[in-house]
């Protein structure tokens, strides 16, 4: 493991999707609108984290790795923190265009006692401009004598299109490993990647098979793997673990650890952060899957999105007891 994760320094990893901020804000509920049956909450705190694609890259950076981002925000004050953010953490913001016509995606969410009280999201999912779409593939190629692996972080939000995705695995021929954190609605847009790494639903809208047991979920996996040309596909299970189907037939269950869940999300991120940077750093499928899989647990055992980092996942691996 430490052999793996001294590779990573070496181990460029570009980042291709939607980039977000996720507000949070925190308080207490002491007590009910006279004005409608909601709770009022008295706000402690508020801050602002990477989320989405940001999240994602902002992982890569946690566990040691190099990471390049290809992606759009608004010429708004939202994307002007989301940039200094990252140029706080010494990521390369290049690759980031500042398109005045869409504002910065915003999911802000209202935590009340360690629980999450509503959510509200502040976005446009319609497509990219064209001088968008032609700034971020031109990164793209700026970017490929420096990269092993490409992730494209697909959160519907319109910069993951069928055509940028044609256009990036033309560019990465067979030499970079290029994996997609899907979601329902572009599944046609993902034939040919390398690996794909859907939840439950997202497997069973993409496969056609309804998820309900072992048999469908061995199924839906295999369906996949044809029906995409993959190399690969893990289905995440929630705290059932995850399935990795390899194109050689070969499936593997891979059970989570037993630990409290306080939050799930960016646990995706997390995932496909950390399974491209260990295959592209030189582990295999299995163990990649393996190492991700105890990533998540881990942030999904803190509030708000959060990353993983090399001694947390040792750690991990050393106390773990497979539920």
């Amino acid at each position: 493991m430490k052999d793996l994760f001294n590779k990573f320094k070496n181990t460029g990893i570009l980042v291709v999707g939607d980039l977000m901020v996720d507000q949070y804000i925190w308080g207490k509920v002491k007590r009910i609108s006279p004005e409608a049956p909601v709770p009022v909450v008295e706000v402690t705190n508020e801050n602002l984290l990477l989320g989405g694609a940001a999240n994602v890259a902002n992982n890569i950076l946690s566990l040691g790795g190099r990471v390049y981002v290809a992606g759009a925000v608004g010429s708004d004050d939202i994307g002007k923190i989301l940039i200094n953010k990252f140029k706080e953490s010494r990521i390369n913001t290049d690759g980031i265009v500042i398109d005045k016509d869409r504002p910065t995606t915003v999911k802000t969410r209202v935590i009340a006692h360690s629980q999450q009280v509503v959510r509200f999201d502040k976005e446009v999912k319609s497509d990219i401009s064209h001088s968008t779409f032609s700034l971020v593939l031109e990164y793209i190629k700026d970017c490929l004598p420096e990269i092993k692996g490409i992730i494209i972080s697909d959160y519907c939000k319109g910069l993951i299109t069928k055509a940028l995705i044609g256009k990036i695995l033309n560019l990465a021929g067979s030499k970079v490993f290029v994996t997609v954190d899907p979601k329902i609605g572009h599944f046609d847009y993902y034939t040919g990647v390398s690996l794909i790494t859907p939840n439950i639903n997202e497997a069973s809208f993409g496969s056609g098979i309804d998820i309900v047991d072992g048999k469908t979920l061995i199924s839906a996996g295999n369906t996949l793997l044809k029906k995409l040309r993959c190399k690969a596909v893990i289905i995440t299970r929630g705290d059932e673990g995850m399935t990795l189907f390899e194109k050689n037939g070969k499936v593997t269950n891979i059970p989570t650890c037993a630990r409290e869940v306080y939050d799930v999300s960016g646990a995706g991120d997390t995932v496909i952060a950390t399974l491209t940077l260990c295959h592209s750093a030189g582990a295999s499928l299995k163990d990649s899957t393996i190492i991700a899989n105890h990533a998540a647990g881990i942030v999904v055992a803190k509030v708000g999105t959060a990353v993983a980092t090399q001694e947390e996942i040792l750690e991990s691996m050393k106390t773990c007891k497979p539920l």
